[in-house]
């Protein structure tokens, strides 16, 4: 993807002297590790850009959210990560913040309170469908037009969270078919990599979980699948490539979505 608009990031130590930025933007692991998603974590700062949004994130201060440590039993090395993750944004008086991860995000919202971190917490998606709502991001493209979208539901975000809607009002306002998996929302199906699962192997004699998703996806005739969480894209994207759909199907990011139809 191109860049049309130069990508400056904000830096919280750079700028707390003079100002403490609005939002800080939560790029997390997957963002700032992943290749894939490299990509997504450069698409939403092209749109942070876009609108002036006042934000910042901590850079190298960035520590994992604990997430995995923590649904997958150690306990001990998520109180380590959270304690000095709250110990940084307190520091710096962060009130919001911002995250593409939904397991971020559920640890910021839910988890972080009970060891004294209380914040603001937005998913990107609930960030992007505000800004349509208030008509801040408008005048969409014709670039998907004629294309059929499907949306996964990241289980953090929906079943854990109860963000359905905000998702599904970005994808109304880009022009599109629009056709929904026959699980989805509160029934939706897991992409198998929640919990630590990412990191482990299935279990023998199983069909494993992303297999059995991106089935559901390929079933609705759709040639995107658009998901809104790091470990639902490398699932996704695995799943295409498993079942051959490569050339028909493609897995993008709401983020990317939105960044693609503005011509950002």
């Amino acid at each position: 993807m191109e860049n049309k608009i130069k990508i400056d990031v904000p830096v919280m130590a750079d700028l707390v002297a003079d100002h403490t930025p609005e939002w800080l933007f939560w790029v997390g692991s997957a963002g700032a590790f992943d290749d894939r998603y490299k990509k997504v974590t450069r698409e939403f700062i092209k749109i942070l850009t876009y609108l002036k949004t006042d934000y910042a994130v901590l850079g190298i201060e960035e520590m994992d959210s604990g997430d995995v440590a923590r649904r997958s039993g150690n306990e001990m090395l998520f109180q380590m990560q959270a304690l000095q993750n709250i110990e940084i944004l307190n520091g710096y008086g962060v009130k919001k913040i911002v995250t593409c991860c939904p397991h971020d995000f559920n640890s910021f919202k839910n988890d972080y309170p009970e060891l004294g971190g209380t914040y603001e917490v937005w998913h990107h998606t609930q960030f992007l469908a505000d800004k349509i709502q208030k008509g801040a991001l408008k005048n969409f493209s014709n670039a998907f037009a004629g294309k059929k979208i499907t949306f996964h539901d990241p289980c953090y975000l929906g079943r854990a969270n109860e963000i359905y809607e905000a998702p599904r009002e970005i994808l109304k306002a880009i022009p599109a078919e629009k056709v929904e998996m026959k699980r989805h929302k509160s029934f939706a199906f897991c992409c198998g990599a929640g919990g630590g699962q990412m990191f482990k192997e299935a279990e023998p004699g199983t069909v494993e979980v992303f297999i059995e998703r991106t089935n559901e996806a390929i079933e609705t005739g759709a040639e995107i699948i658009v998901t809104a969480c790091p470990f639902c894209m490398v699932m996704m994207t695995d799943g295409i490539k498993y079942k051959n759909q490569e050339e028909r199907m493609k897995n993008y990011d709401v983020a990317e979505l939105v960044s693609l139809s503005l011509d950002l």
